[in-house]
This record gives C-alpha cells, structure tokens and sequence, in this order.
C-alpha cells in the first residue's frame, strides 16, 4: 500500500481538508499505514497536481479557510486500479526479532524487560482495537462496506493475539541470565551471604 492509495480512500469516504485527514489517520487509517502531515499535504499537492483530486471551491470564501478536497474519477480509476493488482506479502520486518536474533550472539541482558514492554505495547493496542470493534461494529451493522472495515480491524486484532501469545512464549523460553561472576566472587569473599 502506499499513501496516495490510503489518501484516496480517505478521500472517497469523506472529502475532507488535510488537517482532517491527518485527525482520521490518527484514529483510523493510522493503525497500518502511517504519514506524518507534512507527508498527507505533500501527497495532497501531488495528487492534485496529477488530476487525481481537487480542492472544493469553498461555500462562503474565508480569509485562512481550509482547503477541503474531493477524489476526481481519475483518482477513483487509479485507486480501483490498485485493488485489483496483485501483490506478495511482505516480509515482517521488526527491530525486535533482530534484536534477539543478535542477542544470541552477544547475549540478552535487558532483553526480557523490553519483551515485557513490547507485551504491555500490544495488550494496549488489542484492548484499543477490541474497544473500537466494539463501538463501530455491532451486533447486525453488516453492509458489505462495514463487513470489509470490519475485517481489517480483525486483522489487527488478530495481529496483536499473534504478538501476545508469541511474546508470551519468548517470556517463558528466553534462557535465565548467567550470574555474574562479580556477585559470585563478592559472596565468596563474604562467606557465602548476598
């Protein structure tokens, strides 16, 4: 996916300006594909420039207004096009699994409380995902739009089951530190007390 794809989804479910649309990728969009708003107003004047949108002329012209912006059916074209395209899964890329993976080389002090934040990190996340699911997604609101948002918000949650349970294993796996042969030399010299 790429950010004039996520910015004309945006776009064709609400026209919108691009403060807006930085407020909605905060709170949805955001989840699985970022932009930071210098990035959506950069993307916005590429796209506009392109033909793909345009910035609605303003009811009541205003000194400082926003401009809000509208998908042409270039821009629909283009996004259609993109659905329909095939790609391969991506490979995860995470910090984390190569941290550990470097660990095995250099050893893995501090390594289990960053796992426990890393838990923490997702337990939040689910428990933010489940309370949206619950909010956006009742009982019987099942059109065939809502059913496709719903299923990208149960692939987050099943993302962050998948993080939980594996981090959780790696808790439980992850080898005891070796005692440091300082405190073991100090408890000698001390006859064998902490």
């Amino acid at each position: 996916m790429s950010l004039p794809h996520a910015i004309l989804t945006a776009l064709l479910e609400k026209p919108s300006s691009g403060l807006e649309l930085t407020r909605r990728f905060d709170r949805s969009i955001g989840y699985f594909w970022s932009a930071t708003h210098q990035q959506i107003y950069r993307e916005l004047g590429k796209l506009e420039q392109a033909g793909q949108i345009r910035a609605l002329t303003p009811v009541q012209p205003a000194r400082g207004r926003k401009k809000e912006y509208e998908v042409l059916p270039a821009g629909r074209e283009a996004l259609s096009a993109w659905v329909a395209r095939r790609e391969d899964p991506k490979q995860v890329r995470d910090p984390l699994l190569l941290r550990m993976r470097a660990a095995a080389v250099v050893g893995a002090p501090g390594l289990d409380g960053e796992l426990r934040r890393h838990l923490a990190l997702h337990r939040r996340q689910l428990a933010e995902y489940l309370e949206i699911e619950t909010r956006d997604f009742p009982p019987g609101r099942d059109a065939p739009e809502d059913r496709l948002r719903h299923l990208v918000l149960r692939g987050g949650i099943d993302l962050e089951n998948f993080w939980i349970g594996w981090l959780t294993r790696a808790l439980a796996d992850l080898p005891a530190p070796a005692p440091d042969p300082a405190q073991t030399v100090s408890r000698e010299v001390r006859g064998g007390r902490p």
